[in-house]
């Protein structure tokens, strides 16, 4: 199977083509739905929990803060400001209101995010894999909070690209977009981990690879073959080989053989790639701690106000475990449990595939965040949406049938999850 021809916005036409289609049904499905409740569609996708906090930052700024009668603080300093900011801009701009300049946002940043987890897909398994790997991720149950003026869009655009910018070699740009992942949630801290770790790993091996052949030959493609630079087999089952440049950049070939490469840029800009990355999320934090007069530790104190904190995962055992009270909830608690053993059953398909590092390193500090909170149960599913390299696996096996019956699978799961979207936020809904 040859490389795929075209540019990278050709090839990935028809995945942000099915992409829109599936929003666009579980949009019109929350209507109809929605309507038949005599509800309103746009209120629940931009004026409703987290959305309004949103806005009011956006409207206000920071120090609004609501106290429960447990005592409890709930402070809007716990929600990271890029969309509050991109709220602000467009409302600034144009003629639209806060909770709409949200949805815009919102919208043309899932668009984003389906383009950088093509991209992702694409330069690690092949095109076809990376249409499959989108169209998944537009079907997950809870796909429709990709339409809501929520960050999850936002923040997995942000990492899908960054992502990508190491795997090509781009260390300023991964730098930059993991510095604005992390000003737009605290899950940031997986994207900044990843750049550093595929970072640190490229210093390695050139220092390995000069150990062991010296000279200028270090560098080339045999040096590549000797440091076990294979990363994975795309879904023709033919070699995909993860090459490290001379200032790290981990390109991916579908050749058999290793083709030449062409001139990199200086290893300082791999540097200043590293030195961004951490500034969005520890400024902001830092910002957080001094306005509070708390310190460092001052946003996992507003954190703390609302009931979330990093307890290893006690917690969510401890209400999985509650739910064996009764056999209606024993299900749910059955189903709890068959949840997080696929999550980590796909974890693990994506390590014995080969993934490349960064995207390791990402999945895994997504799912470590999201499973060991101690606190929002019912959000998890929402919290590990930017997981996305979890479906690699998946998008490679639907990659294999003939595109009939993909497309069939694929519908389904779409109708599926449009259904189940307009139910749930007509319901319990977000967060």
């Amino acid at each position: 199977m040859a490389p795929a021809r075209g540019t990278l916005p050709r090839r990935a036409a028809p995945a942000l083509l099915g992409y829109a289609a599936v929003r666009i049904l579980g949009l019109l499905v929350l209507a109809a739905w929605s309507a038949a409740r005599g509800s309103s569609a746009l209120t629940l996708l931009g004026a409703r929990w987290d959305s309004l906090w949103y806005t009011r930052v956006a409207e206000l700024g920071y120090g609004y803060e609501v106290r429960l009668p447990n005592g409890d603080v709930h402070s809007n300093l716990a929600f990271f400001p890029l969309l509050p900011w991109l709220e602000r801009l467009l409302h600034a701009v144009t003629p639209l209101s806060y909770a709409d300049a949200g949805l815009v946002v919102s919208v043309l940043a899932s668009l984003a995010a389906a383009g950088g987890i093509f991209a992702v897909a694409d330069r690690v398994y092949g095109p076809r894999a990376g249409v499959c790997a989108v169209l998944l991720w537009a079907v997950l149950p809870v796909g429709i909070v990709q339409s809501m003026a929520y960050s999850e869009s936002l923040f997995t655009a942000l990492a899908a690209w960054s992502l990508y910018a190491v795997l090509t070699g781009r260390w300023v740009s991964a730098g930059v977009l993991a510095a604005l992942a992390g000003l737009t949630r605290p899950v940031g801290l997986a994207v900044v981990a990843a750049v550093w770790a595929a970072g640190v790993l490229t210093f390695v091996r050139e220092r390995g690879a000069r150990d062991a052949g010296g000279g200028d030959g270090a560098h080339g493609p045999a040096a590549d073959v000797r440091a076990g630079r294979v990363a994975c087999t795309d879904g023709a089952h033919e070699p995909t080989r993860a090459l490290s440049a001379p200032d790290g950049a981990l390109h991916a070939t579908r050749a058999l053989p290793l083709t030449p490469r062409a001139p990199h840029p200086p290893a300082w800009r791999r540097v200043l790639g590293l030195l961004l990355a951490p500034l969005g999320a520890a400024g902001y934090v830092l910002w957080v701690g001094r306005r509070t007069g708390k310190g460092p530790l001052g946003y996992l104190d507003v954190q703390a106000g609302w009931r979330n904190g990093f307890d290893g995962g006690y917690a969510f055992a401890r209400f999985v475990a509650d739910k064996f009270t009764s056999l209606p909830s024993a299900l749910a608690g059955v189903g709890l449990i068959a949840g997080v053993v696929l999550l980590i059953a796909l974890y693990a398909t994506g390590v014995r595939q080969r993934q490349p590092l960064p995207l390791l390193v990402y999945t895994g500090v997504v799912l470590a965040l999201a499973l060991c909170a101690s606190s929002y149960f019912g959000s998890k599913p929402r919290l590990l949406m930017p997981a996305f390299p979890l479906l690699f696996p998946l998008a490679r096996a639907l990659a294999r049938p003939r595109t009939a019956r993909s497309a069939l699978v694929t519908a389904g799961l779409a109708v599926l999850a449009a259904v189940y979207g307009a139910f749930w936020l007509n319901g319990s809904g977000p967060p």
